[in-house]
């Protein structure tokens, strides 16, 4: 039986926040028993309790200051002991970059909701790749897929050493089971877990079907803010990092691993969510995107898209990055003698877009929540003929967006698209023709 310290078991058992840690990217220090975290060293002689003190570094060792991810585990096992043999497995639907299959369109493609399957199936065999980019070994690009379960976990684990995750339910909240402590997570909220950080994924109110997000870049960090000053966008108090938790439980379980872009399986003899206490920056966190403090112009034109960036994955150029995560969240539109919605225009950066509820103003028709749209670098796109013709008329009083939540994945690389993802029956190859009602307007 799986033993939850009592730290944190009455916010495992409420699902509430009270008790998590703040601030994106801090120094964080929590132990679930008294004394097992030690003071003043991080490797002592011996532990507290008999604990084996482990690292997890998520950069290289020299990695500049502000950059370096590292974490000491307190736990009662280190991640080397009572592993049997791995084995290969396959998840077949989930790619990774670089992939011979699929083809980088040369259209706009926006897809539907894909249904959840009826047989059981976890957050690992649920998985779909929509598109993927870049090289997965050069640390370059991201990938993106659709998770349908119906089913938790339970004594499985999964631990992907390829890359850092972006998990985002769409339909169904999702428990995460982490080493660093438990995290609960609605639509409208994100979590972020690094790159080797064991975890499971239960679905406390049934199916639950969501978005992934696969960094194969340098890990996500806060936009600089430049003009905007030191405030404003995402608020690093608002995102949220676990206590410790532990589970104390013997018997068979089983740990996926995810290395170059291979998948196997090793049982082992007790679960691995077995860290009594833990201090560092590598750690798992979550983030309600309703909280984000939207920025917009107060004059007129609308400002570009960049000024909704969430999180942002740096490239080896100034500027222009591997993958940046922007977030659509209700405000005010104000601006005067404007088009209110984005332009029509063509972008050398690549846009994969989800919706996770509600509707998106400048498509409130066919994009969905559950569905996902790609406009690849220099795909021209815009807003709706309905949309259009609704803001080109419309009497320039204040407005308030408030209709759902969508985000996107911009990235300095074309994505390339799965053959399921075009073949699975989901792709709606009608989109494209979506403009065509617009008129010309010509007067001249």
């Amino acid at each position: 039986m799986n033993e939850i310290a009592p730290a944190r078991a009455a916010a495992a058992q409420t699902g509430s926040d009270a008790g998590s840690m703040s601030g994106f990217g801090n120094e964080h220090a929590t132990e679930a028993l008294p004394g097992a975290l030690p003071a003043g060293r991080n490797s002592p002689q011996r532990p507290a309790y008999g604990l084996y003190a482990e690292q997890i570094s998520g950069t290289a060792f020299t990695a500049p200051r502000a950059q370096n991810r590292r974490t000491w585990f307190y736990r009662i096992a280190p991640s080397v002991l009572a592993q049997s043999a791995y084995r290969r497995i396959d998840l077949p639907l989930w790619l990774t970059a670089p992939s011979a299959s699929g083809t980088f369109p040369h259209f706009q493609c926006r897809w539907a909701p894909q249904p959840v399957p009826e047989a059981p199936a976890d957050f690992l065999d649920g998985m779909a790749t929509y598109v993927w980019n870049g090289d997965m070994g050069a640390g370059a690009g991201l990938a993106i897929h659709l998770y349908r379960a119906n089913a938790s976990m339970d004594r499985r684990f999964f631990k992907n050493a390829d890359a850092e995750m972006v998990l985002l339910p769409e339909t169904g909240a999702m428990r995460l089971r982490t080493e660093c402590g438990a995290l609960d997570l609605a639509p409208g909220e994100f979590a972020v877990v690094p790159r080797g950080i064991k975890f499971a994924v239960d679905l406390p109110d049934g199916p639950s079907r969501g978005y992934v997000c696969e960094n194969y870049g340098a890990p996500f960090e806060l936009p600089e803010l430049g003009p905007i000053g030191s405030n404003g966008l995402a608020n690093p108090r608002d995102f949220l990092y676990p206590q410790a938790a532990y589970e104390d439980a013997e018997g068979e379980f089983e740990l996926v691993l995810k290395a170059g872009g291979a998948f196997h399986a090793c049982g082992l003899s007790h679960s691995p969510l077995d860290v009594v206490a833990w201090h560092g920056t590598h750690a798992p966190c979550k983030y309600d995107m309703r909280k984000f403090n939207v920025l917009g112009s107060i004059s007129f034109d609308h400002p570009d898209p960049s000024i909704f960036t969430v999180l942002t994955s740096r490239s080896d150029t100034p500027g222009v990055a591997n993958a940046d995560l922007v977030v659509f969240a209700p405000r005010w539109l104000v601006a005067e003698d404007t088009f209110r919605p984005p332009w029509y225009h063509l972008n050398a950066m690549s846009e994969f877009m989800g919706l996770l509820y509600g509707i998106y103003d400048a498509k409130p028709k066919g994009f969905l929540p559950g569905g996902a749209s790609l406009h690849n670098c220099m795909i021209p796109h815009g807003p709706s003929p309905e949309s259009f013709e609704a803001a080109s008329d419309h009497d320039m009083s204040p407005q308030h967006i408030d209709g759902g939540i969508s985000f996107m994945f911009e990235s300095r690389h074309p994505y390339r698209v799965s053959d399921h993802a075009l073949t699975g029956g989901a792709l709606q190859t009608e989109y494209p023709a979506d403009w065509t009602p617009l008129k010309r307007r010509f007067t001249g």
